[in-house]
């Protein structure tokens, strides 16, 4: 490639609702300063100078990721060089990886861990399996060591959730993370490993991962491809609402973590890239009476965000206890071991969203995983 500046190249999306249109563009990507440039390839015109966005950086571009630029969700399509190309499909290699029934209590530990490994989440869902979805499932690395029926049967007994690993050598590199199959041989070989750790036995052994590029190429599709349809695991009651914002998203699973020590329930989980429009529509209630609505919004939709279902007695009252008050400042006066003065950066950065009224918590657990879950 011509030049002393590295630049990758990305044809990309983005769905104007207005319009009801998808509107393409050609992104261009300067990792030197996390510059962007954006060029209208239907009207061959420039349509952003090369501008700095410090918020995105190179582990944020990957095929089918979505990042946030002027308010607009971009989805990223295809490579639009072949240097691109070849410098960041080997790069930019995918896994799936699944917590287990058996590692419920531990899904914010794990979270952790994959955050610190330097794997990217691209996408994740909580799920749960019928037998028949199990077992097509374990079939999809036919004779693997986790095709048998015990398998199956593990994996219907409750809810799990996968997870799409994208980085450098990834199905290598979780594979390293998880230890053998085997949780004896795991502390023997990997003491430090997530199945030396957590595991029980072969088939309570915490985590899966895929056994090979190909096998994860299936795996990833079955549960997040086109066809994937998988219903929400939300139960409308005794709930609340929790949203990790984008800001926050890298301490997720010391969050979650945190949620499941102090006794409640996560009962459906799923990452999120909302739009402004539906962080507009979810947040409507603050126009007006918050002078950081418009900042909201745009924080929202400034990258991934996890939203959770957390259920338990009075739930919505309890959360917010848990949470602590929305200003971070005074939460790290008033109230140190809640989670917004622990995380919290600002009143637009308070780290965590949970629902304010006890009647709104279904309302807003339903918004997530009943409207926008349909939509996805």
């Amino acid at each position: 490639m011509s030049g002393t500046e590295d630049r990758y190249c990305f044809n990309v999306e983005w769905f104007d609702q207005q319009a009801d249109v998808i509107r393409r563009y050609m992104l261009t990507f300067f990792p030197r300063d996390n510059g962007i440039s954006m060029y209208d390839t239907k009207n061959h015109r420039p349509f952003l100078k090369r501008s700095e966005y410090a918020e995105i950086s190179i582990d944020n571009m990957y095929i089918g990721a979505t990042i946030s630029v002027l308010a607009r969700q971009l989805k990223l399509v295809e490579y639009a060089d072949e240097y691109t190309k070849r410098e960041l499909s080997n790069a930019k290699g995918r896994t799936l990886g699944m917590i287990k029934p058996d590692a419920y209590n531990n899904v914010g530990r794990i979270l952790s861990a994959i955050t610190a490994s330097g794997l990217v989440i691209a996408r994740l869902k909580m799920v749960r399996m019928d037998n028949k979805s199990a077992g097509t499932f374990c079939n999809l690395d036919a004779g693997g060591e986790g095709s048998g029926p015990e398998h199956v049967q593990h994996l219907v007994s409750d809810v799990v959730v996968v997870m799409e690993l994208i980085g450098s050598d990834a199905v290598n590199m979780w594979q390293a993370m998880i230890g053998s199959f085997s949780p004896a041989q795991a502390q023997g070989e990997a003491p430090r490993s997530i199945r030396a750790q957590l595991g029980t036995d072969d088939v309570r052994n915490a985590v899966h991962g895929s056994s090979s590029s190909q096998v994860a190429d299936a795996e990833v599709d079955f549960f997040f491809g086109a066809n994937a349809n998988w219903p929400t695991t939300a139960l409308f009651n005794n709930c609340t609402l929790c949203i990790i914002r984008p800001h926050a998203f890298p301490s997720a699973g010391e969050i979650v973590s945190r949620i499941l020590a102090e006794g409640f329930e996560v009962s459906a989980m799923c990452l999120w890239s909302l739009d402004k429009a539906s962080a507009e529509e979810f947040l409507e209630v603050y126009k007006g009476v918050l002078p950081e609505y418009n900042d909201m919004v745009a924080q929202l939709g400034a990258g991934p965000c996890l939203v959770l279902e957390v259920r338990q007695e009075d739930a919505v009252n309890s959360f917010r206890q848990l949470v602590g008050p929305h200003d971070p400042e005074v939460a790290k006066h008033l109230r140190q071991n809640t989670l917004r003065a622990q995380y919290g950066l600002d009143r637009v950065r308070n780290a965590v969203h949970c629902t304010d009224l006890p009647e709104d918590g279904l309302l807003e657990v339903e918004y997530f995983f009943n409207i926008l879950y349909s939509r996805k």
